[in-house]
């Protein structure tokens, strides 16, 4: 039985809340868990860093696996994975999250949506309230549940689909990223 069997709706949801932060570590004043526990079963942060923009921190993005990598394509074919944000400015709004996710999209597809539109629209509904300073979004991908959104602790929605799922994932860990640094960080390089 692979990894991602013993895994449960319920362990997913989880894996997003139950964070050991006794080796916690500090990025932009931001506390990184080390772990992310999926009922006894352990993701591990890979790596943490901050997505900026014009000298300002936006927020810091964490990935966690369930074995460290610094590759792409074992992230792809891992049979779960998290991608945290914690909000650490106010210049994020609800319109600028969408617009940057729109275009993370369509950087991660090479320009074609087509396939996934339908679960991209769905995903850009979780950004309609407002976001502050200090939200936090967790999405936890997994091979055969999809992407199950989180904010602040409250499940959103679930999308199914492999090729959203790994769009997802390229938004901040493909060849055109958010952020080159941030995706260097998040892969732990």
């Amino acid at each position: 039985m692979s990894l991602i069997g013993t895994f449960s709706k319920a362990a997913l949801i989880t894996a997003a809340f139950m964070s050991y932060t006794a080796t916690a570590k500090e990025i932009s004043g931001v506390e990184i868990s080390e772990q992310l526990d999926a009922s006894g079963v352990q993701l591990q942060l890979n790596g943490a860093g901050v997505r900026s923009k014009f000298f300002i921190d936006l927020y810091v993005g964490s990935l966690y696996l369930p074995n460290k990598t610094s590759k792409l394509e074992t992230v792809l074919a891992a049979p779960a994975a998290a991608v945290r944000l914690n909000i650490t400015s106010g210049m994020i709004t609800s319109d600028k999250m969408r617009d940057a996710i729109i275009e993370g999209f369509d950087d991660a597809t090479d320009g074609d949506t087509q396939a996934i539109q339908a679960q991209i629209d769905s995903f850009m509904a979780l950004f309609t309230d407002e976001i502050v300073e200090g939200d936090q979004f967790t999405f936890v991908t997994s091979k055969s549940e999809g992407v199950t959104a989180f904010k602040n602790g409250t499940e959103q929605d679930t999308i199914t689909g492999e090729a959203f799922r790994t769009a997802l994932l390229k938004i901040w860990l493909g060849d055109s990223p958010a952020q080159n640094s941030l995706k260097k960080a998040m892969l732990g390089n």
